[in-house]
């Protein structure tokens, strides 16, 4: 029997581009998206309503959690943090 080395390399994992510009992750590691609705039929709706379609919502359910996370596993991992001042 020969004996083989085994190394041990892992796999770089591949993010799924689309999904790491419709996801972003806030300081606190929750998972917001933006509304859908927002590239046609808009002239109908009230400004107010239009309005609300800019703002993010979070992602809800630990199954789509579990889903966009195969899809971009670093999203939250390469995150800059706000640097802290220094008072001179």
């Amino acid at each position: 029997m020969s004996s083989k080395k085994k190394s041990g390399k892992k796999y770089k994992l591949k993010t799924h581009k689309a999904t790491s510009k419709r996801f972003r992750v806030t300081g606190s590691g929750k998972l917001m998206r933006t509304k859908g609705g927002k590239s046609h039929f808009r002239r109908r709706r009230s400004k107010r309503a239009k309005a609300q379609l800019s703002s993010m919502v979070p992602v809800k359910g630990k199954s789509y959690l579990k889903k966009i996370h195969r899809l971009a596993p670093y999203l939250n991992k390469h995150r800059t943090t706000p640097t802290a001042r220094t008072a001179k």
